[in-house]
């Protein structure tokens, strides 16, 4: 296999995962916008019991039928309060658009994938500092967590594989001056 086409299959593995880690981006911010909605589901898939104030939810059932209490209540007094949700929706569609531009040049974007594999690993402490200070339970924070770790991977392999995309050699620097 030769240089230029090793680094043509590399350049075109960094775009299916840039892809693919836009597509997670998209498909995860998109799905708080129906929050309510998915919580209704939720018992088709888990039967959520309900729990009183205090208890502490044992199971995946408990715990998204707490959320979905919490979710109703809040948006039924305080709609206003989905807001919040509504801008981490556009923080993951905004991410998503700059990662276009390591799409289409990775080289000249690396720094895309090195401060997105940055803000992954962020995403672990985050989840496990603020969930405890929000009552989630231990046991989910992980849940939470792991969408840090799957954005690991893409990112990952797009810069690993950035390394053998070859750069062109800069055209000769003499300048040339029309008068």
């Amino acid at each position: 296999m030769t240089s230029a086409s090793a680094s043509r299959r590399a350049l075109s593995r960094i775009r299916i995962w840039t892809a693919v880690f836009i597509a997670g981006l998209v498909l995860s911010g998109a799905t708080a916008i129906p929050i309510g909605t998915e919580l209704n589901l939720a018992p088709q898939l888990f039967r959520p019991t309900s729990l009183t104030p205090g208890d502490a939810p044992s199971t995946p059932a408990e715990w998204l039928g707490r959320v979905r209490e919490g979710v109703q209540t809040t948006y039924a007094r305080y709609p206003f309060i989905a807001y919040g949700t509504d801008w981490l929706v556009f923080g993951h569609f905004a991410i998503a658009v700059l990662f276009l531009g390591a799409w289409r040049d990775p080289v000249r974007n690396a720094w895309l994938f090195r401060g997105g594999i940055a803000v992954c690993l962020l995403v672990i402490p985050f989840a496990l500092g603020f969930g405890a200070w929000r009552g989630v339970p231990l046991w989910w924070r992980p849940i939470d967590c792991s969408f840090g770790l799957g954005g690991l991977l893409p990112l990952g392999f797009c810069l690993r594989w950035l390394k053998r995309v070859s750069v062109p050699a800069a055209p000769d620097s003499a300048v040339t001056s029309e008068r």
